[in-house]
Protein backbone atom coordinates (compact mmCIF):
# COMPACT_ATOMS: atom_id res chain seq x y z
CA UNK A 1 0.00 0.00 0.00
CA UNK A 2 1.48 3.36 -1.03
CA UNK A 3 1.99 6.06 1.61
CA UNK A 4 -0.78 8.13 0.05
CA UNK A 5 -3.20 5.20 0.07
CA UNK A 6 -2.19 4.33 3.60
CA UNK A 7 -2.73 7.89 4.76
CA UNK A 8 -6.11 7.91 3.06
CA UNK A 9 -7.12 4.62 4.72
CA UNK A 10 -6.09 5.96 8.13
CA UNK A 11 -8.17 9.10 7.56
CA UNK A 12 -11.10 7.07 6.28
CA UNK A 13 -10.91 4.87 9.34
CA UNK A 14 -10.73 7.86 11.62
CA UNK A 15 -13.53 9.56 9.70
CA UNK A 16 -15.77 6.54 10.13
CA UNK A 17 -15.29 6.55 13.92
CA UNK A 18 -18.74 7.97 14.57
CA UNK A 19 -20.38 5.53 12.19
CA UNK A 20 -18.44 2.70 13.77
CA UNK A 21 -19.72 3.66 17.20
CA UNK A 22 -23.16 3.83 15.70
CA UNK A 23 -23.19 0.45 13.97
CA UNK A 24 -20.37 -1.80 15.03
CA UNK A 25 -20.80 -1.60 18.77
CA UNK A 26 -24.44 -2.49 18.33
CA UNK A 27 -23.62 -5.42 16.10
CA UNK A 28 -20.97 -6.68 18.49
CA UNK A 29 -23.43 -6.59 21.37
CA UNK A 30 -25.86 -8.68 19.31
CA UNK A 31 -23.17 -11.23 18.49
CA UNK A 32 -22.08 -11.50 22.09
CA UNK A 33 -25.52 -11.08 23.67
CA UNK A 34 -27.35 -13.85 21.84
CA UNK A 35 -26.69 -17.50 22.46
CA UNK A 36 -28.71 -18.76 19.49
CA UNK A 37 -29.38 -17.63 15.92
CA UNK A 38 -33.12 -17.06 15.96
CA UNK A 39 -35.68 -14.56 14.65
CA UNK A 40 -34.98 -12.19 17.49
CA UNK A 41 -31.26 -12.24 16.67
CA UNK A 42 -31.98 -11.30 13.03
CA UNK A 43 -34.50 -8.63 14.05
CA UNK A 44 -31.98 -7.01 16.36
CA UNK A 45 -29.33 -7.03 13.60
CA UNK A 46 -31.82 -5.58 11.13
CA UNK A 47 -32.66 -2.72 13.46
CA UNK A 48 -28.99 -1.82 14.01
CA UNK A 49 -28.21 -1.84 10.29
CA UNK A 50 -31.22 0.31 9.42
CA UNK A 51 -30.50 2.73 12.28
CA UNK A 52 -26.92 2.92 10.97
CA UNK A 53 -28.21 4.34 7.66
CA UNK A 54 -27.48 1.18 5.71
CA UNK A 55 -31.04 1.40 4.40
CA UNK A 56 -33.95 -1.01 4.21
CA UNK A 57 -33.11 -2.44 0.82
CA UNK A 58 -29.42 -3.15 1.49
CA UNK A 59 -30.22 -4.47 4.98
CA UNK A 60 -32.73 -6.97 3.69
CA UNK A 61 -30.28 -8.14 0.96
CA UNK A 62 -27.47 -8.48 3.52
CA UNK A 63 -29.65 -10.43 5.96
CA UNK A 64 -31.10 -12.71 3.24
CA UNK A 65 -27.57 -13.60 2.21
CA UNK A 66 -26.57 -14.16 5.85
CA UNK A 67 -29.56 -16.43 6.54
CA UNK A 68 -28.77 -18.47 3.45
CA UNK A 69 -25.12 -18.93 4.46
CA UNK A 70 -26.04 -19.79 8.07
CA UNK A 71 -28.33 -22.50 6.72
CA UNK A 72 -25.89 -23.85 4.12
CA UNK A 73 -22.95 -23.90 6.52
CA UNK A 74 -24.99 -25.17 9.51
CA UNK A 75 -23.76 -22.32 11.69
CA UNK A 76 -25.08 -22.40 15.24
CA UNK A 77 -23.06 -19.71 17.04
CA UNK A 78 -23.99 -16.04 16.57
CA UNK A 79 -20.32 -15.06 16.92
CA UNK A 80 -19.50 -17.11 13.81
CA UNK A 81 -21.75 -14.80 11.77
CA UNK A 82 -19.72 -11.64 12.08
CA UNK A 83 -17.30 -12.37 9.24
CA UNK A 84 -20.17 -13.55 7.05
CA UNK A 85 -21.96 -10.26 7.71
CA UNK A 86 -18.85 -8.25 6.84
CA UNK A 87 -18.37 -10.24 3.62
CA UNK A 88 -22.01 -9.77 2.72
CA UNK A 89 -21.71 -5.98 3.09
CA UNK A 90 -18.58 -6.02 0.90
CA UNK A 91 -20.51 -7.96 -1.72
CA UNK A 92 -23.28 -5.34 -1.70
CA UNK A 93 -20.71 -2.69 -2.46
CA UNK A 94 -18.84 -4.16 -5.41
CA UNK A 95 -18.26 -1.51 -8.02
CA UNK A 96 -18.02 -3.72 -11.12
CA UNK A 97 -15.16 -4.23 -13.53
CA UNK A 98 -16.20 -1.62 -16.09
CA UNK A 99 -16.75 1.18 -13.57
CA UNK A 100 -13.56 3.07 -14.42
CA UNK A 101 -13.44 2.44 -18.17
CA UNK A 102 -13.94 6.15 -18.78
CA UNK A 103 -10.49 6.84 -17.32
CA UNK A 104 -8.90 5.01 -20.22
CA UNK A 105 -11.18 6.28 -23.00
CA UNK A 106 -11.82 9.67 -24.49
CA UNK A 107 -14.66 10.75 -22.25
CA UNK A 108 -16.94 13.55 -21.13
CA UNK A 109 -17.94 13.59 -17.47
CA UNK A 110 -20.81 15.71 -16.20
CA UNK A 111 -20.50 16.26 -12.46
CA UNK A 112 -23.87 17.06 -10.91
CA UNK A 113 -25.17 17.67 -7.39
CA UNK A 114 -26.73 20.38 -5.24
CA UNK A 115 -24.64 23.33 -4.10
CA UNK A 116 -22.66 22.83 -0.92
CA UNK A 117 -21.91 19.13 -1.30
CA UNK A 118 -18.35 19.64 -2.54
CA UNK A 119 -19.08 19.42 -6.26
CA UNK A 120 -16.62 22.02 -7.54
CA UNK A 121 -13.96 20.72 -5.16
CA UNK A 122 -14.56 17.16 -6.41
CA UNK A 123 -14.15 18.28 -10.03
CA UNK A 124 -10.79 19.83 -9.12
CA UNK A 125 -9.60 16.76 -7.22
CA UNK A 126 -10.76 14.41 -9.97
CA UNK A 127 -8.87 16.50 -12.52
CA UNK A 128 -5.73 16.22 -10.38
CA UNK A 129 -6.14 12.48 -10.00
CA UNK A 130 -6.65 11.89 -13.75
CA UNK A 131 -3.72 14.16 -14.61
CA UNK A 132 -1.50 12.11 -12.29
CA UNK A 133 -2.57 9.00 -14.18
CA UNK A 134 -1.18 10.61 -17.32
CA UNK A 135 -4.47 11.74 -18.86
CA UNK A 136 -4.87 15.05 -20.63
CA UNK A 137 -7.71 16.80 -18.79
CA UNK A 138 -9.83 19.86 -19.57
CA UNK A 139 -12.35 21.40 -17.14
CA UNK A 140 -15.54 23.18 -18.23
CA UNK A 141 -16.92 25.68 -15.70
CA UNK A 142 -20.58 25.24 -16.64
CA UNK A 143 -21.89 26.36 -13.25
CA UNK A 144 -22.36 29.96 -14.36
CA UNK A 145 -25.09 30.77 -11.83
CA UNK A 146 -23.25 30.64 -8.57
CA UNK A 147 -21.14 33.70 -7.98
CA UNK A 148 -17.48 32.74 -7.57
CA UNK A 149 -18.01 29.14 -8.77
CA UNK A 150 -15.78 29.89 -11.78
CA UNK A 151 -13.07 31.46 -9.61
CA UNK A 152 -13.15 28.57 -7.18
CA UNK A 153 -12.84 26.09 -10.03
CA UNK A 154 -10.04 28.10 -11.66
CA UNK A 155 -8.12 27.78 -8.39
CA UNK A 156 -8.51 24.00 -8.46
CA UNK A 157 -7.61 23.81 -12.17
CA UNK A 158 -4.48 25.74 -11.34
CA UNK A 159 -3.57 23.38 -8.48
CA UNK A 160 -4.20 20.36 -10.69
CA UNK A 161 -2.24 21.89 -13.57
CA UNK A 162 -5.06 21.56 -16.12
CA UNK A 163 -6.76 24.01 -18.49
CA UNK A 164 -10.24 25.40 -17.94
CA UNK A 165 -12.91 26.81 -20.22
CA UNK A 166 -15.30 29.20 -18.49
CA UNK A 167 -18.10 31.64 -19.23
CA UNK A 168 -19.16 34.94 -17.76
CA UNK A 169 -21.31 34.77 -14.64
CA UNK A 170 -24.94 34.28 -15.67
CA UNK A 171 -24.08 33.13 -19.21
CA UNK A 172 -25.66 30.07 -20.79
CA UNK A 173 -24.03 26.92 -19.31
CA UNK A 174 -24.74 24.99 -22.52
CA UNK A 175 -22.62 27.47 -24.50
CA UNK A 176 -19.73 26.83 -22.09
CA UNK A 177 -20.12 23.10 -22.72
CA UNK A 178 -20.23 23.73 -26.49
CA UNK A 179 -16.95 25.71 -26.34
CA UNK A 180 -15.36 23.14 -24.04
CA UNK A 181 -16.32 20.16 -26.23
CA UNK A 182 -14.83 21.83 -29.29
CA UNK A 183 -11.69 22.80 -27.39
CA UNK A 184 -11.40 19.20 -26.10
CA UNK A 185 -11.53 17.86 -29.66
CA UNK A 186 -9.10 20.44 -31.04
CA UNK A 187 -6.61 19.83 -28.22
CA UNK A 188 -6.99 16.03 -28.25
CA UNK A 189 -8.07 15.98 -24.61
CA UNK A 190 -8.63 12.58 -22.97
CA UNK A 191 -11.14 13.64 -20.33
CA UNK A 192 -13.45 16.65 -20.32
CA UNK A 193 -14.83 17.33 -16.83
CA UNK A 194 -17.91 19.58 -16.65
CA UNK A 195 -18.93 21.28 -13.43
CA UNK A 196 -22.69 21.97 -13.56
CA UNK A 197 -25.07 24.16 -11.54
CA UNK A 198 -26.79 22.47 -8.63
CA UNK A 199 -30.29 23.79 -8.24
CA UNK A 200 -32.71 21.03 -7.32
CA UNK A 201 -35.47 23.31 -6.05
CA UNK A 202 -35.99 24.42 -9.62
CA UNK A 203 -35.93 21.00 -11.18
CA UNK A 204 -37.61 21.94 -14.44
CA UNK A 205 -34.87 24.42 -15.36
CA UNK A 206 -32.19 21.99 -14.24
CA UNK A 207 -33.68 19.23 -16.39
CA UNK A 208 -33.82 21.48 -19.44
CA UNK A 209 -30.26 22.63 -18.85
CA UNK A 210 -28.86 19.10 -18.49
CA UNK A 211 -30.84 17.93 -21.55
CA UNK A 212 -29.42 20.81 -23.55
CA UNK A 213 -25.86 19.98 -22.44
CA UNK A 214 -26.43 16.32 -23.30
CA UNK A 215 -27.75 17.21 -26.77
CA UNK A 216 -24.68 19.36 -27.44
CA UNK A 217 -22.28 16.64 -26.33
CA UNK A 218 -24.18 14.00 -28.39
CA UNK A 219 -24.07 16.18 -31.48
CA UNK A 220 -20.55 17.58 -31.18
CA UNK A 221 -18.76 14.61 -29.63
CA UNK A 222 -20.77 11.48 -30.50
CA UNK A 223 -17.90 9.05 -29.96
CA UNK A 224 -17.03 10.20 -26.44
CA UNK A 225 -17.60 7.83 -23.53
CA UNK A 226 -20.13 9.44 -21.18
CA UNK A 227 -20.35 9.56 -17.41
CA UNK A 228 -22.80 11.37 -15.13
CA UNK A 229 -21.38 11.44 -11.62
CA UNK A 230 -23.56 12.73 -8.80
CA UNK A 231 -21.81 14.28 -5.79
CA UNK A 232 -23.45 13.57 -2.43
CA UNK A 233 -22.55 14.78 1.04
CA UNK A 234 -22.06 11.74 3.30
CA UNK A 235 -23.05 13.68 6.41
CA UNK A 236 -26.62 14.13 5.17
CA UNK A 237 -27.52 10.42 5.33
CA UNK A 238 -30.97 9.62 3.94
CA UNK A 239 -31.22 13.12 2.49
CA UNK A 240 -28.32 12.28 0.16
CA UNK A 241 -30.30 9.28 -1.04
CA UNK A 242 -33.32 11.49 -1.78
CA UNK A 243 -31.12 13.92 -3.75
CA UNK A 244 -29.58 11.11 -5.76
CA UNK A 245 -33.06 9.86 -6.67
CA UNK A 246 -34.07 13.32 -7.86
CA UNK A 247 -30.96 13.66 -10.00
CA UNK A 248 -31.59 10.14 -11.29
CA UNK A 249 -34.84 11.47 -12.77
CA UNK A 250 -32.92 14.22 -14.54
CA UNK A 251 -29.86 12.32 -15.73
CA UNK A 252 -28.76 8.75 -16.28
CA UNK A 253 -26.43 8.39 -13.29
CA UNK A 254 -23.36 6.23 -13.81
CA UNK A 255 -21.62 6.76 -10.49
CA UNK A 256 -21.52 8.51 -7.15
CA UNK A 257 -18.87 10.67 -5.52
CA UNK A 258 -19.43 10.55 -1.77
CA UNK A 259 -17.82 13.49 0.03
CA UNK A 260 -17.28 14.54 3.66
CA UNK A 261 -16.80 11.00 4.92
CA UNK A 262 -14.26 12.29 7.42
CA UNK A 263 -16.58 12.90 10.33
CA UNK A 264 -20.01 11.51 9.65
CA UNK A 265 -22.05 9.23 11.86
CA UNK A 266 -23.96 8.30 8.70
CA UNK A 267 -21.22 6.47 6.79
CA UNK A 268 -23.56 3.53 6.31
CA UNK A 269 -25.32 5.61 3.68
CA UNK A 270 -22.59 4.51 1.23
CA UNK A 271 -24.05 1.00 1.38
CA UNK A 272 -27.66 2.22 1.15
CA UNK A 273 -27.16 4.48 -1.86
CA UNK A 274 -25.48 1.83 -3.93
CA UNK A 275 -28.11 -0.77 -3.11
CA UNK A 276 -31.18 1.46 -3.44
CA UNK A 277 -30.16 3.13 -6.69
CA UNK A 278 -28.10 0.38 -8.23
CA UNK A 279 -25.49 3.04 -8.99
CA UNK A 280 -21.95 2.38 -7.75
CA UNK A 281 -20.03 4.65 -5.40
CA UNK A 282 -16.94 5.36 -7.54
CA UNK A 283 -15.06 7.93 -5.47
CA UNK A 284 -14.99 8.80 -1.81
CA UNK A 285 -13.71 11.97 -0.19
CA UNK A 286 -12.33 12.37 3.33
CA UNK A 287 -10.98 15.91 3.43
CA UNK A 288 -9.94 19.11 1.73
CA UNK A 289 -6.63 18.17 0.12
CA UNK A 290 -6.06 17.07 -3.44
CA UNK A 291 -5.27 13.48 -2.42
CA UNK A 292 -8.33 13.26 -0.15
CA UNK A 293 -10.49 11.98 -2.97
CA UNK A 294 -9.79 8.38 -3.98
CA UNK A 295 -11.36 5.57 -5.92
CA UNK A 296 -13.86 3.74 -3.81
CA UNK A 297 -12.54 0.43 -2.56
CA UNK A 298 -15.33 -1.64 -0.92
CA UNK A 299 -12.81 -3.92 0.77
CA UNK A 300 -11.01 -0.96 2.31
CA UNK A 301 -14.26 0.83 3.21
CA UNK A 302 -15.85 -2.10 5.04
CA UNK A 303 -12.56 -2.94 6.77
CA UNK A 304 -12.38 0.67 7.97
CA UNK A 305 -16.02 0.58 9.02
CA UNK A 306 -15.64 -2.60 11.07
CA UNK A 307 -12.11 -1.85 12.22
CA UNK A 308 -10.85 -5.04 10.60
CA UNK A 309 -7.07 -5.32 10.94
CA UNK A 310 -5.42 -5.58 7.53
CA UNK A 311 -1.94 -6.80 6.62
CA UNK A 312 -0.97 -3.36 5.36
CA UNK A 313 -1.39 -1.72 8.74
Amino acid sequence: MSEEKKGFFARLKEGLNKTRNNIVHGIDSVFSGFSAIDDEFYEELEEILIMGDIGVNATSNILDRLKQQVKEQHIKEPSACKQLLIDSIKEQMQVGETAYDFEKKQSVILVIGVNGVGKTTSVGKLAGMLKEEGRKVLIAAADTFRAAAGEQLAGWANRAGVDMIGGAEGSDPASVVFDAVNAAKARHVDVLLCDTAGRLHNKKNLMEELKKMNRIIDREFPDAHRENLVVLDGTTGQNALAQAREFGEVADLTGIILTKMDGTAKGGIAVAIQSELNVPVKYIGVGEDMEDLQKFDPEQFVNALFDVKTEEE
